[in-house]
């Protein structure tokens, strides 16, 4: 990456875009800020906020580095967990590959930044998008990018649009499974795919990828072997492959952050050729208090070192209309809620103590959360930590993160969405 362009986001003013921050910081920087080591309670932010745990952060990015550097396949992070570059730093400090990209927007922001190594797993069909792309390439030689196609007729605009390249655009064929998501849907349309793109001047084949998560959505058996299945499909596929592939060492690659477990193992079986085996687990960085707690590999494995949510959002009680409810200032705008709501883990007092809280949040509307209580366990005006799921529906919300210590401010991360 560009060390230069991203330490340059430190100089970014604060200022009334970003939300939660105290009042008089606005005017200085990001780096002055995260610099003066603000508390979060009694230096002037405001409700609801949104920070990552220090601790919990480096935990996750060492420990998902180790687990795949000792079953030998690379890691290629998805970006559009977080959209922040100064942790896609500390992903490639810790051992990840590449980045992987889901749009030609997102894919923008990276060489922004100077990410060289990217995997869009998408297809990529736009004119416009490829013409730029083929831009980059051109100007850049130390750029490595791999898209995805998934049929002839993709293949046959990707050709058009790019007309005279400069250098071949690196293709996957990508294969789906009926019910999913993208993808080709059987293994002869997979080879048809893979054909058009050996015989496309400005394509180069290189591989093969897929996404297992949309297939599965818990971690039952049913589903696991689900999963399984089609991990049997995708290396079936690569081998089919064979030499049709134009690189020596093909990709393949898959790997959500459900069931990276199940594809590592398949992807690290026996080859009858060498293979770049690449997960693309993206949600590790910050795991969560909701659905990946509940899915994750490490949670189901026994002895394993389970990740640790690094999100939370804090949020003050606003009213006590009913004795079993509180609306807490935290809504859609600022919590994720399409895989989970949030969950009311402590309740901090006037008297700044923090104390674990039985309660739950039963509905979101924009601007505010329905806490269920069983009794007095909050008065207006205390604040609420919560727990969030689904990172990816979180970090959108949020242009400036607090990174803590507790409840000190060490750094703050910009997110590009």
């Amino acid at each position: 990456m560009d060390l230069d362009a991203v330490a340059a986001i430190r100089d970014e003013r604060v200022d009334w875009r970003f939300k939660g921050l105290p009042s008089d910081v606005f005017g200085a920087t990001i780096g002055d800020v995260a610099g003066r080591r603000l508390d979060l309670f009694a230096d002037g932010f405001v409700g609801p906020l949104v920070v990552l745990d220090a601790a919990a952060l480096e935990h996750n990015l060492a420990t998902m580095a180790r687990w795949c550097a000792d079953r030998g396949v690379l890691l290629a992070p998805h970006g559009k967990t977080t959209m922040a570059p100064q942790l896609f730093v500390r992903q490639l400090e810790h051992g990840a590959w590449g980045i992987t990209a889901a749009n030609t927007s997102q894919l923008r922001v990276y060489r922004a930044f100077g990410v060289r190594r990217v995997v869009l797993a998408n297809q990529l069909v736009d004119p416009a998008g490829l013409r730029w792309l083929a831009a980059e390439l051109a100007a850049d030689d130390t750029f490595e990018f791999t898209c995805w196609a998934d049929s002839v007729a993709g293949v046959a605009r990707m050709t058009e649009a790019l007309g005279t390249v400069a250098r071949p655009v690196d293709v996957l064929v990508e294969l789906g499974a009926p019910g999913g998501r993208t993808g080709a849907r059987d293994l002869a349309t997979a080879l048809d795919v893979a054909r058009a793109v050996v015989a496309a001047p400005t394509l180069r084949l290189v591989g093969v990828g897929g996404y297992e998560g949309a297939l599965a959505h818990d971690a039952s058996a049913a589903a696991q072997s689900v999963v399984d299945g089609y991990l049997t499909a995708l290396r079936e596929l690569a081998i089919a492959l064979g030499g049709m592939v134009e690189v020596d060492e093909p990709i393949v690659t898959a790997g959500g952050s459900a069931y990276f477990d199940q594809v590592a193992a398949r992807l690290t079986e026996t080859w009858p050729f060498p293979v770049r085996p690449v997960l693309r687990s993206g949600a590790y960085i910050t795991h969560d208090d909701g659905f990946y707690r509940g899915v994750s590999p490490f949670s189901r494995m026994s002895g394993a070192e389970p990740f640790r949510p690094a999100l939370r959002a804090w949020a003050q009680v606003t009213s006590r209309p009913q004795q079993d409810l509180a609306l807490l200032t935290l809504g859609k705008r600022d919590a994720s809620f399409d895989e989970g709501l949030p969950e009311p883990q402590v309740v901090r007092g006037r008297d700044g103590v923090e104390r674990p809280l039985r309660a739950e949040v039963t509905a979101l509307n924009d601007q505010h959360a329905f806490m269920r209580l069983s009794g007095d366990e909050v008065e207006v005006g205390d604040w609420v930590g919560l727990g969030l799921s689904h990172p990816c529906t979180v970090f959108d919300k949020w242009p400036l993160i607090p990174v803590v210590d507790g409840t000190t401010v060490v750094d703050l991360v910009r997110t590009y969405f």
